[in-house]
């Protein structure tokens, strides 16, 4: 009986108990060469137990940066951070921060911040550092903001302008929020701008996204990489119109859910709570 009641309770505790999701910095983080910066972190959970720290280069894998044992010695980082001493790591309490300094162009990539309890993995939504030089890539991305109705489309524009160099350019685009996963990629795909209005921008670079949904709304960025830096946008954000009748509808569908899993798990404490009296 005892292993009935130990099974009981770690089925109710597994229920409710979870760990919390974590806070970080999102979007985009612009940095000049040379400066410093901070890359804050926050994570509420009490059950993790390990603090981590990703980092992503457009195109590449993600590696590990830091690991550290959230109630032990914060001084013992990993062996990642040892081999450079500009990264740094300020755990204290709730917050795993990571500190960057004399910022390099090599530094620009997507950074995830972690915990993790048991086998579970918790990360935050991701933030793009973007370290560049003064006055090299300029770059102009339209509309600034976009309101369209459900199933319609919408063309995103990337106007770049270089000072420094004429090599090939490669253009990533990534929507904030999907942990910084590139959505489309473009070489050799630039189009000159010509006219009047704009002489100086060299070229312009379009994403189409047909039959939008809702899961397509958010911030969509156009990352250059041009005279060995890799420069953003400032974004455009887009919106997709409401359905109330949808919304209704998925409203009423969660609360049913909500219903049903509350009586399966009356259900169970009260099958839990009967064998118990029969074998009393």
């Amino acid at each position: 009986m005892l292993l009935l009641v130990i099974f009981c309770g770690i089925f109710l505790l597994s229920a409710v108990i979870r760990v919390e999701p974590v806070t970080q910095d999102t979007g985009v983080r612009s940095v000049a060469v040379g400066e410093n910066i901070t890359l804050h972190c926050f994570c509420d959970s009490l059950l993790a137990m390990h603090v981590s720290w990703y980092r992503q280069t457009l195109g590449r894998k993600p590696e590990l940066l830091s690991v550290i044992y959230k109630y032990g010695d914060t001084s013992d980082t990993s062996h990642q951070l040892e081999n450079n001493p500009r990264f740094s790591v300020q755990v204290k309490n709730r917050a795993n921060h990571l500190l960057i300094s004399d910022a390099r162009l090599s530094d620009s990539a997507s950074y995830f911040c972690g915990s993790s309890y048991s086998n579970t993995m918790e990360f935050g939504d991701g933030v793009f550092l973007s370290v560049a030089e003064p006055n090299h890539v300029e770059i102009l991305q339209e509309p600034t903001s976009e309101m369209v109705q459900l199933g319609d489309f919408v063309t995103f524009k990337c106007a770049v302008r270089t000072e420094c160099c004429h090599g090939e350019q490669i253009v990533y685009w990534f929507k904030d929020g999907y942990y910084q996963q590139p959505l489309h990629t473009q070489t050799d795909q630039c189009q000159p701008v010509s006219g009047r209005q704009s002489p100086s921008l060299r070229c312009l670079y379009l994403l189409q996204k047909n039959n939008l949904s809702y899961s397509d709304a958010g911030t969509y960025y156009c990352a250059v990489a041009s005279c060995g830096q890799i420069v953003l946008g400032s974004g455009s954000k887009l919106f997709i119109g409401h359905n109330t009748e949808r919304q209704a509808a998925q409203i009423k569908l969660f609360v049913w859910l909500s219903v049903i899993r509350a009586g399966i798990l009356w259900a169970f404490i009260a099958m839990c709570l009967l064998i118990c009296a029969c074998q009393k």
